[in-house]
């Protein structure tokens, strides 16, 4: 079922196009993601597809159009909010208070009546693995636990839809994959759609589809596996030392279109059919030069590949 449908829509702060002919679909049970660089409008995006902005008006050619639940958000709003669990980039804590009185809080909110929001917040207290805590003040809780305490809250009332802004930001990667593990199971065991913004590409691979923006355009959409597919053949890794040196050299060849760290080494982006000619000319050139090569073969492209020719090239 089709829980997230926008058309042209489009966002323009003074002067300044936040986001431009923005087109989506999401079903039940798919996970979206949404990649960008900061300012790309990945957030902008978020706040306009949960209703707390109002899309430019468009023209006759290309009006915005917003469907929630097949319900129209930009005429039914409040309705419509009610099938979303929104969680923003900075989600707010009375600190004083503790995570069963804030959870009761978004949870009276939201219109649960006073029979179900305990039950409610206890189930869903215990879904994210906090049900032993509710005694802690939020002030005194970690950045993992207060995004997991954030989560809690915009799925108290039961959305079929969850839109999620960078949630896993500054938080462990053993919270980051919990927080995974909870998505995951949300719309798979109970049909959510998710759309979900995200800086980190292993994150991005989880996704069922993605959309690449940068300045407030979508450059291209597929399934991760498809993207990938753009770059088949044409990533050669390289690990050796001094790594300046390496760039410098790999640069250097007329048939590597870009050279990028890669923790301890450097993938190159290479002409296609070009990587056993490269690897080659390498091998001789950088010893050559005074570096050492300590291994240098063709690799199979990663999202973070796609996502850098895609910011250098387009689509």
């Amino acid at each position: 079922m089709l829980l997230i449908q926008a058309s042209h829509l489009s966002k323009t702060y003074r002067n300044h196009l936040a986001l431009h002919d923005f087109n989506v679909q999401v079903d039940a049970g798919e996970i979206y993601g949404l990649v960008g660089p900061d300012g790309a409008g990945k957030t902008t995006t978020l706040r306009l597809l949960c209703g707390a902005l109002r899309p430019d008006p468009g023209d006759a050619a290309a009006r915005p159009a917003l469907s929630i639940a097949n319900l129209d958000m930009l005429k039914q709003t409040e309705q419509a909010r009610a099938f979303i669990g929104y969680l923003p980039q900075r989600f707010s804590l009375y600190e004083e208070l503790t995570v069963l009185e804030n959870l009761r809080f978004f949870a009276e909110v939201r219109g649960l009546p006073a029979r179900e929001w305990q039950p409610r917040c206890m189930e869903i207290l215990a879904f994210v693995g906090m049900a032993d805590f509710v005694e802690r003040r939020a002030g005194q809780l970690s950045g993992g636990m207060r995004q997991k305490l954030g989560l809690a809250a915009a799925l108290v009332h039961r959305p079929r839809i969850l839109l999620l802004d960078e949630p896993t930001t500054g938080v462990d990667p053993v919270t980051r994959q919990d927080f995974w593990q909870l998505i995951i199971r949300l719309v798979g065991e109970e049909g959510v759609a998710a759309l979900i913004s995200t800086p980190y590409m292993d994150e991005a691979s989880r996704c069922t589809r993605l959309g690449f923006l940068r300045q407030g355009k979508i450059l291209i959409e597929d399934e991760p596996e498809f993207l990938l597919q753009r770059l088949d053949g044409q990533i050669v890794e390289l690990l050796g030392e001094p790594l300046p040196l390496l760039r410098r050299l790999a640069r250097a060849d007329p048939q590597v279109q870009d050279a990028q760290l890669f923790g301890d080494r450097l993938h190159l982006r290479v002409d296609k059919g070009s990587a056993l000619d490269i690897i080659e000319r390498l091998s001789q050139v950088i010893p050559d030069q005074g570096g050492v090569v300590r291994q240098i073969r063709s690799q199979p492209p990663q999202l973070e590949d796609v996502f850098i020719d895609l910011l250098e090239n387009g689509v």
